[in-house]
């Protein structure tokens, strides 16, 4: 409870009055204290008519959010005690929200409801522990603010919309065992079965041997191998804690990872996860199938947000011990000049001397608005070269990595999730891996 600007308001003016009314002595000096004594019986019948013991507050919303969307809570408050309720929440670290939201009174019950709209900017659980409700009494001078608990808890997990929406799944048995697998058949490194030999089949292909016994010809049918390792290598250091398109690179980085794993379930292959800053966090040997996709997204969504330097050389010799034969290793990090990334393309071209590589950086649009954007100060002038050399630096990078033979993605966020999708199908029906 505390006073309303129109109570300050009034309380000034009775000051100004009473002032006046002494100064000016005789017989009006008495009546200094009229206003006051008016404006507190005006005072008490504001906090008789307006308060409200025990406001209770009923509040409904969605359990579970994917990293990035919006969700709204619905609010009740049985016989509400005025028609110009107001409420506040107070969110969580992970959650963002409207910070005023009015009450509006249900014709039917003369409940009062309100609807907040808030947004889940961060992973991990979060609990709405309690609001703030604020109206004023009929005669405006007094406003009261109860707090009232709420207890309600949002879980924010990665986005996996693209897994359940079925694109990704059309799009790898469209391409992995539709029309493309016809077209590779025969130039695969897998037996497939034995078939007799017809008009238009490589002359390759035949099995001399089994053709002799069976006394005509038979030719061996291939297809591309199945269950390769493929590797997501996350970089959860300090710097992927830096926000692009409304989210910490590292949720960028995770979903577009699920993604893929998800395609590479479906192709078949088997997917594991390393997860490292300082140390490693995270390590999950290769699994197949949709079981250890569950258990990928279920560790994937409670990785923290680290605040210390990645160290890249400790990640990738756990990463080069670990695995026993040739994978497919996609690596999401993230540097800041050509001279910090000299340990990471290090790192990266021993691991690419055995295995497959994928590097996935994640370009922040603002900075090439800000080169490309005409300078009309000094200042924007100075902006536009710091962020020209970054992209130039960033861009020698990228280059040198491509020379040591390594797959890169420099993409807007937007962009990962099918680029490197499309990557990965294209590496599989290649036989690459």
């Amino acid at each position: 409870m505390r006073p309303s600007p129109l109570f300050l308001l009034l309380a000034l003016a009775c000051v100004v009055i009473s002032t006046l009314v002494v100064t000016a002595g005789g017989a009006l000096a008495g009546a200094a204290t009229l206003p006051w004594l008016a404006l507190g019986v005006a005072l008490a019948v504001d906090l008789v008519s307006g308060a409200r013991f025990g406001v209770g507050l009923q509040a409904a919303g969605p359990s579970e959010l994917f990293v990035g969307t919006g969700g709204a809570l619905f609010l009740r408050i049985a016989g509400g005690p005025s028609e110009d309720v107001a409420c506040r929440v107070e969110w969580p670290g992970g959650l963002d929200g409207a910070d005023d939201t009015a009450f509006e009174r249900e014709d039917a019950t003369g409940d009062l409801l309100a609807t907040v709209r808030f947004r889940a900017r961060l992973r991990g659980i979060w609990r709405i522990e309690r609001a703030w409700l604020r109206w004023t009494g009929r005669l405006g001078l007094i406003e009261f603010t109860p707090r009232v608990p709420m207890e309600l808890d949002v879980t924010a997990v990665p986005d996996v919309r693209p897994v359940s929406s079925g694109l990704i799944d059309v799009q790898v048995r469209s391409e992995l065992f539709g029309l493309k697998e016809n077209l590779v058949r025969g130039e695969g490194s897998d037996f497939h079965q034995l078939r007799e030999f017809t008009s238009g089949m490589d002359p390759r292909s035949i099995d001399w041997k089994r053709s002799a016994r069976s006394r005509r010809l038979v030719a061996k049918e291939m297809r591309a191998e199945r269950n390769h390792h493929v590797i997501l290598a996350l970089d959860n250091g300090y710097l992927m804690r830096q926000e692009i398109a409304g989210l910490p690179k590292i949720d960028h980085a995770v979903n577009a990872a699920l993604a893929t794993a998800w395609a590479a379930v479906v192709g078949g292959d088997q997917v594991g996860v390393l997860a490292y800053d300082a140390v490693p966090r995270l390590s999950i040997p290769p699994t197949a199938g949709r079981t250890g996709f569950a258990r990928l997204r279920t560790q994937l969504a409670g990785l923290g947000y680290e605040t210390r330097e990645s160290n890249h050389t400790l990640g990738m010799a756990l990463l080069h011990r670990q695995l026993a034969r040739r994978a497919l290793v996609i690596v999401f990090s993230d540097f800041v000049d050509s001279t910090t990334a000299e340990i990471l393309v290090e790192n990266l071209r021993v691991l690419g001397r055995r295995h497959v590589v994928i590097f996935v950086a994640l370009r922040d649009p603002d900075v090439e608005a800000i080169g490309l954007a005409p300078a009309s100060s000094l200042d924007d002038a100075a902006r536009a070269v710091s962020a020209t050399e970054l992209i130039a630096e960033r861009r020698i990078v990228m280059e040198r990595l491509t020379r040591l033979g390594i797959l890169v993605l420099d993409v807007a966020p937007a962009r990962a999730t099918p680029r490197l999708i499309s990557t990965y199908l294209d590496l599989k029906a290649r036989e690459v891996i």
